[in-house]
């Protein structure tokens, strides 16, 4: 495994030199500081667990552009509230044309409220716990939306992760080949084995770069894109 150094002056040298390194990395947001990020309320969590969700394996356009008639169908995403979504609300979400009428999908939302709503009782809320989990132990975090949440491993619990400003990863195609590449992993498998030695390098490379997860996947996933 090379250098954090070596590795972002290989993603430099794909995107055009270091200047446009840091422009693509200034294109998003950092992190949110861990007191804004307990702020946030927990419905704001079930839209973006929503959005994400319904995002997997569908045109993102469409659920943005869609999103105002989301939020209406959902009221707000109340959490105590869709927690215990009786079944003719159900049933009018299922011909609802604001929404995308995914019964799966729809029925997850209220898979989602009950988990945070648990989280909530926990821990006083569940943004508090989202918010104060360690930056180290991504994989536990990930492996927790997995197993206490609906439809929110892979890839799409690690998204919801990062839109909603936790620092994060996300273990991208890109990413993935780098850590190949970086021999961190010896395959693609999202393996109890690999998924350590995931956030072991994580863990090391942000201690010598002083960058947070969030740029470090980005500039693995920039080392081995496209060039500028």
């Amino acid at each position: 495994m090379r250098s954090f150094e070596e590795i972002e002056a290989l993603a430099a040298d794909k995107k055009g030199g270091p200047d446009a390194l840091r422009a693509l990395l200034d294109e998003h947001n950092a992190p949110r500081p861990v007191a804004e990020l307990e702020t946030v309320g927990d419905d704001r969590w079930l839209a973006m667990f929503t959005k994400c969700v319904f995002q997997a394996g569908f045109s993102w356009k469409v659920i943005e552009q869609k999103w105002p008639g989301f939020e209406d169908a959902f009221e707000g995403f109340d959490v105590a509230r869709l927690a215990f979504l009786p079944d003719e609300a159900f049933e009018a979400l299922l011909k609802d044309t604001r929404i995308v009428r995914n019964g799966a999908k729809i029925k997850s939302v209220q898979h989602n409220a009950i988990f945070l709503k648990d989280l909530a009782a926990e821990h006083g809320s569940a943004a508090r716990f989202f918010a104060t989990y360690p930056v180290d132990d991504q994989v536990g975090l990930m492996e927790l939306l997995k197993k206490r949440g609906s439809r929110l491993g892979g890839n799409t619990g690690q998204i919801a992760l990062r839109f909603m400003g936790k620092e994060s990863f996300i273990l991208s195609g890109d990413v993935v080949n780098a850590l190949i590449r970086e021999n961190v992993i010896e395959n693609d498998r999202m393996s109890k084995k690999n998924l350590a030695a995931i956030q072991a390098a994580f863990n090391d490379w942000k201690t010598t770069s002083g960058r947070p997860m969030n740029e470090i996947s980005r500039i693995l996933a920039f080392s081995v894109g496209t060039g500028h």
